[in-house]
C-alpha cells in the first residue's frame, strides 16, 4: 500500500524519571486515599450495624451493610492499584490498566448483590408488620454522623480521582457519596418512623438498596464498554480529529480508532500525506501527530500512526504489484538496449493507485551532450512504460 510507516508509543513503557514518578505517586496517593476511606468505613460499619441493631433500625443496618461493601471495595481498590500501576512488561505490553477495569466491574456487581439482599429483607418485613423494627433517636444520630463522614470521604477521594484521571478512584468516591445519600434516606426513614409512620424505616431501606443497585449497574456497564473496546466520547474523538488535521504535512485522516484502558485513552489512526515525501519526512509527520496528541490531550497515553501516501479506502490497492527487486529486474531488461542505463544512480518507486511511478536518476556529466541526455531520457521513458504495472517514468539528471 505504498509507504506504510507505523509508530507505536506506550506511555507505560517509558523509563523516564517523570513517568516512574507519576506511576509511583499514583499508587502512593491511591493507597493513602483508600486506607483513609477504609478506616472511616470500618468505623461506620461497626457503629451502623451495632447501633442499628440496638436502636432497632432496619434502614441503618442496611446502611451499615452498604458501608461494609465500601470497606470490601477499598480492599479491592488497593489490590488493583498495586497491580495496575506496574509498567508494561513482556506479558502485558499495553500495561496493566485493565486490572482497574475488572475491579470496577467487581465493585459494581458487589453493590448489586448487596442491594438485592437488602431489598428482599425489607419487603419481607413490610409484608409482615410484626417484623418491622422501631428505631429511636440513637439511630438518627448515627445516620447524621455517617452523612458528614461520607461526604468528607467523597470530596477527599474525588480530588485524587481527578488528579490521576482514575475511574476506579472515581467509582470509590461515588460509593462514599452513595453512602452519604443513603444515610440521608435513613435519616428520613427513621424520622418518619418516630413520627408514627412505622413502615417508613423499611421503605427507606428499599430506597437505599435501589440507589446502590443503580450505581452498581452503571459501574458494570461503563467498565464492560471499556472491555469491549468501545470508542471514547464523541467530543474527544472530534478533538483528536481536529488536532491531527492541524499538524503540518497532514492532508487527511481516516480509520481513526480509539479505546480506553483504565484512565488512559488509546488512539490508532491512518494519516494521509503527500505521496512523494521521503520516508524520513513521513516518519517526522507521524511523530508530530503522536507528540501533539499526547502533549495536548491529557487522557491520551498511547498512539499508533500509520502513514498513507493515498486514501487506501478510496483508491485501487497496490498489494498485487511486484516488489522492488522484481520491478528493477524488469525495467533493466527493458533498458538493456540503452547503454547509458548502466549509469543509473538511483531508482525511486512510488506505489500509488494500483500502479508504479518510477523516478530514475542519472549523472548529467557522463552524457555526451544535453541533446543525448534528452534522447536517453525519452528512450528510457518509452521502454519503461511498456511494463503494464508502470504508470509513468521520470528521468532526472544531476
Amino acid at each position: 500500500m505504498g509507504l506504510g510507516l507505523h509508530h507505536h508509543h506506550n506511555a507505560h513503557s517509558n523509563s523516564g524519571d517523570n513517568e516512574v514518578l507519576t506511576s509511583e505517586s499514583r499508587y502512593r496517593d491511591t493507597k493513602k486515599v483508600t486506607l483513609v476511606g477504609a478506616g472511616i468505613n470500618l468505623f461506620l460499619t461497626v457503629i451502623k450495624i451495632v447501633f442499628g441493631y440496638l436502636g432497632q433500625s432496619q434502614s441503618l443496618i442496611a446502611d451499615g451493610i452498604h458501608s461494609l461493601s465500601d470497606l470490601l471495595s477499598d480492599g479491592l481498590v488497593l489490590f488493583a492499584a498495586k497491580h495496575s500501576a506496574k509498567d508494561a512488561d513482556e506479558n502485558h505490553p499495553y500495561g496493566h490498566g485493565r486490572i482497574e477495569t475488572l475491579v470496577t466491574i467487581a465493585l459494581g456487581m458487589l453493590l448489586i448483590i448487596v442491594a438485592g439482599g437488602m431489598t428482599i429483607d425489607a419487603f419481607r418485613r413490610i409484608m409482615e408488620p410484626d417484623e418491622l423494627l422501631h428505631p429511636g433517636v440513637l439511630a438518627l444520630m448515627v445516620a447524621f454522623i455517617s452523612i458528614v463522614a461520607n461526604e468528607f470521604l467523597y470530596h477527599y477521594t474525588i480530588g485524587y480521582a481527578r488528579k490521576y484521571k482514575s475511574r476506579m478512584l472515581r467509582a470509590n468516591a461515588w460509593h462514599h457519596r452513595s453512602d452519604a445519600v443513603s444515610s440521608v434516606i435513613v435519616l428520613l426513614g427513621v424520622g418518619g418512623t418516630l413520627l408514627g409512620f412505622h413502615s417508613l424505616d423499611a421503605i427507606a431501606a428499599i430506597g437505599v438498596s435501589l440507589m446502590i443497585a443503580k450505581i452498581g449497574w452503571e459501574l458494570c456497564v461503563q467498565s464492560a464498554r471499556e472491555l469491549v473496546d468501545e470508542s471514547v466520547e464523541p467530543e474527544l474523538v472530534k478533538t483528536i480529529n481536529d488536532k491531527i488535521l492541524g499538524v503540518d504535512g497532514v492532508r487527511e485522516l481516516h480509520t481513526l480508532r480509539t479505546r480506553r484502558m483504565g484512565g488512559d485513552a488509546l488512539v490508532d489512526v491512518h494519516v494521509l500525506v503527500d505521496p512523494k515525501v521521503s520516508v524520513s519526512e513521513g516518519h517526522y509527520i507521524g511523530e508530530k501527530v503522536r507528540e501533539q496528541l499526547i502533549a495536548e490531550i491529557d487522557d491520551i497515553t498511547d498512539v499508533m500512526v500509520h502513514i498513507d501516501p493515498e486514501d487506501d479506502e478510496q483508491v485501487t490497492p497496490s498489494d498485487n504489484l511486484p516488489e522492488r527487486m522484481e520491478t528493477e529486474k524488469r525495467l533493466k531488461n527493458r533498458w538493456q538496449s540503452i547503454p547509458e542505463s548502466t549509469l543509473i544512480d538511483n531508482i525511486t518507486l512510488h506505489y500509488l493507485d494500483g500502479k508504479i511511478h518510477v523516478e530514475v536518476t542519472l549523472p548529467l556529466e557522463k552524457m555526451v551532450s544535453r541533446e543525448k541526455a534528452l534522447e536517453v531520457s525519452e528512450m528510457m521513458i518509452r521502454a519503461g512504460k511498456e511494463e503494464h504495472d508502470v504508470a509513468d517514468v521520470k528521468v532526472l539528471f544531476h
